[in-house]
């Protein structure tokens, strides 16, 4: 089932359709990709609630098919910048599920040892020698601007290689998504924005957010191409994805998506979705999951046998189960671990040092018996 609000898309599309037309063993690794994000999540959601997760957790439930199907189209040379929804596109990327258990856990070992978490790391530089995912920064549209730099080197350098970049579709309405796209346009970079339109800003819907009856109109206002797809439709989002990316690699600048798609979970496991018109979610889940829509296509179009995504499940069971026990096996970061990455050579003092030889009598206490006054604070009357 189409999203109810989508259109025709913004551009004409290809007489040949590119997903359609992907042999089965790549069709296969589109649902590989695919559960394994819905069931990697889904161990995270267990070890969240089991106090293993430091911080929040942010779902993609609902949104598998617009990450893997557009990062699929991307060349190994290519760079991507996600989203805190866009694990998918992390995974065919090439980061790995124990990588993101590691992070979610703030472990000492992983990525960034434990000093940021979820998806918050990256693999960038020379073609060939990195993965080509960029860490993300929360802000709202401010991976924009970034990926029109990013962009830019490849213009100057002459590197046949592309950037996408995603946004959601709040994030459409901050100055740092205008400037960026706008920047990127006048230069004609090899930059495609992917919009993850998911009904919701946070707990804002669309209507309250903009005007606009729907974002690939945007494109327009940049004089760049626009394309707006089924984001549910994982071989539809690949055949529109593949098609802006060549012709961002074929020097016709930049090239603005509109994924039409649904979020079945809230902003992140803390949030009830409270401001969700009741019955909602179950529509979406009945009617328009991607999963469940991608296995019927496999089973009924492709002939696939169930045998055949089972033995798919169940290796991607076991990948997680031995990535889960890396993961917890692996130890918290030590407190002097903050120094290493900030200094060339990070310094071995002991911790305080800087108070070392200083005359701290006047402070009083190091710290007062409790949180009350100024004077407390002192060591003085309470």
């Amino acid at each position: 089932m189409p999203p109810k609000t989508a259109r025709p898309a913004a551009a004409a599309g290809s007489a040949q359709h590119l997903g359609d037309a992907l042999p089965i063993e790549r069709k296969l690794e589109l649902y590989y990709w695919m559960r394994l994000t819905r069931s990697l999540e889904e161990r995270l959601v267990a070890l969240y609630r089991q106090t293993k997760v430091v911080g929040g957790l942010f779902r993609s439930l609902g949104q598998e098919a617009d990450a893997v199907g557009s990062c699929f189209a991307l060349e190994s040379r290519d760079v991507m910048s996600p989203l805190i929804r866009n694990m998918g596109a992390m995974l065919v990327k090439g980061a790995t599920p124990v990588e993101i258990l590691k992070q979610y856990m703030a472990k000492g070992d992983s990525p960034t040892r434990g000093r940021e978490l979820n998806i918050h790391f990256g693999d960038i530089g020379e073609a060939g020698k990195t993965r080509g995912f960029l860490g993300q920064i929360s802000p709202l549209g401010d991976m924009v601007p970034v990926m029109a730099g990013v962009t830019m080197t490849f213009k100057m350098r002459g590197e046949d290689r592309v950037g996408l970049v995603y946004v959601g579709d709040g994030a459409t309405s901050t100055g740092a998504f205008h400037e960026g796209i706008n920047f990127a346009a006048v230069q004609r970079l090899p930059l495609v924005v992917v919009i993850e339109n998911n009904g919701y800003a946070y707990s804002t819907p669309t209507s309250k957010q903009t005007a606009a009856e729907q974002f690939v109109d945007k494109a327009i206002g940049y004089g760049v191409r626009g394309e707006q797809c089924d984001g549910n439709d994982v071989l539809a989002v690949y055949d529109c994805t593949k098609r802006a990316v060549d012709r961002a690699r074929a020097g016709e600048g930049v090239q603005l998506l509109e994924f039409m798609t649904y979020r079945r979970k809230g902003h992140a496991e803390h949030d009830n979705q409270s401001y969700v018109p009741e019955g909602e979610i179950e529509r979406w889940a009945a009617e328009n999951d991607p999963l469940d829509r991608y296995v019927r296509v496999l089973r009924e179009r492709e002939r696939v046998s169930k045998a055949t995504l089972d033995e798919i499940d169940a290796r991607i069971l076991s990948e997680i189960d031995a990535a889960t026990d890396l993961a917890e096996a692996s130890p918290f970061p030590q407190p002097l671990d903050a120094l290493i990455g900030v200094y060339a050579d990070p310094p071995a003092e002991q911790p305080l040092w800087y108070r070392e030889g200083a005359d701290v009598s006047s402070l009083g206490k190091e710290r007062a018996d409790g949180w009350g006054t100024y004077d407390a604070s002192k060591g003085g009357p309470r």
